[in-house]
């Protein structure tokens, strides 16, 4: 069983999306992900989140570019957490970022940069952290990682 679902509206998405796997992927965290579209499949996505959140699933990532409805509907359809990543699709990606940050009173998304999936994943796994000690070390231990090697390479100054 996944405690994480990532989905997102289109095949041209994947690599935009990949992030937010790599990241679980390093924290151990599994997941799954779907290509599902808030309009072209409805029924399927409806039945896909609810099928997530009868097995336990915890945390949804939707990605979308455009109109960028795909959190927003995915959130209206369950109370569990649900993490909207823009995606760059027209108009330098500002379509999609207010879409999924400017969701009405009542049904919240929680929501990253644009095209930063990584982030997405990262926030995921804080989330679960939240009754999960071992979970709560790992990440710790990657944000002293990811400190040691910016002072690795930033040590001996730039040259400019």
């Amino acid at each position: 069983m996944s405690e994480v679902l990532i989905i997102f509206g289109s095949k041209s998405d994947t690599e935009k999306m990949r992030g937010a796997a790599l990241a679980l992927k390093e924290l151990e965290i599994s997941y799954s992900a779907r290509i599902l579209s808030a309009h072209r499949v409805p029924e399927k996505l409806e039945e896909t989140v609810a099928a997530f959140e009868a097995r336990g699933g915890k945390v949804i990532i939707a990605g979308a570019g455009l109109a960028a409805h795909l959190p927003g509907v995915v959130a209206s359809r369950t109370c569990l957490p649900v993490i909207g990543v823009p995606i760059n699709g027209a108009i330098g990606g500002l379509d999609a970022l207010f879409s999924i940050v400017q969701m009405p009173k009542s049904i919240p998304v929680a929501t990253v940069g644009l095209d930063i999936s990584y982030n997405a994943g990262l926030l995921a796994a804080q989330i679960l952290s939240v009754g999960n000690p071992v979970l709560r070390e790992k990440l710790k231990a990657a944000r002293l990682k990811i400190k040691e090697k910016f002072i690795a390479e930033n040590t001996e100054g730039i040259d400019l």
